[in-house]
């Protein structure tokens, strides 16, 4: 608990600098979080919308003293996601960036977690640099990967005498328009 109240007032201290909260702000939020529920601050601060997203990314990378990545929007290679199980990368709040030999990029919500390094080792070889990102974006961008689709069809479903069926309608509908 004591980490997580360091944390808190340091990232408090980083936003005030930064203006983006005033001192009294930054203390009742502090004290709020203390009271709250929630287990991470960044996702206190964004849900309560004390912040915008932009002015804690930077924050957090200050903190941390890595670049900030928003995964909001990015295409994540499949091919590199599949070298972590989705429980790994959900329970440690991380997702791969890209991979330049030797080098992995991975965003982390919290990159200076010294056990991360050691957990990441037991799927990859290659030496590993972090940027920061948002733990609850993170989650959302592997469950988009890992999860089904809405729209996804199961293979037992799709019977290729459908798609023929379906072609040689649409192919006599086309020759009956054409006689007309």
């Amino acid at each position: 608990m004591k980490r997580k109240e360091t944390f808190a007032q340091e990232l408090c201290d980083i936003l005030v600098k930064h203006k983006v909260l005033s001192l009294e702000d930054s203390r009742a939020m502090h004290s709020a979080f203390k009271d709250s529920d929630k287990e991470q601050f960044d996702d206190f601060l964004l849900e309560e919308g004390l912040v915008q997203k932009e002015d804690l990314l930077r924050a957090l990378a200050e903190y941390y003293q890595v670049p900030a990545f928003d995964v909001v929007g990015y295409f994540f290679d499949h091919v590199l996601l599949r070298n972590f199980p989705k429980e790994f990368l959900l329970e440690n709040r991380i997702i791969p960036l890209a991979l330049e030999r030797p080098l992995l990029t991975l965003v982390a919500s919290h990159p200076d977690d010294q056990d991360l390094l050691v957990a990441i080792g037991k799927y990859v070889t290659t030496d590993v640099q972090f940027r920061v990102g948002l733990g609850r974006d993170i989650e959302d961008a592997v469950k988009e990967y890992y999860d089904p689709s809405l729209t996804e069809v199961e293979n037992d479903d799709y019977l290729p005498e459908q798609e023929h069926d379906t072609e040689e309608s649409l192919t006599e509908l086309l020759e009956e328009d054409d006689e007309d």
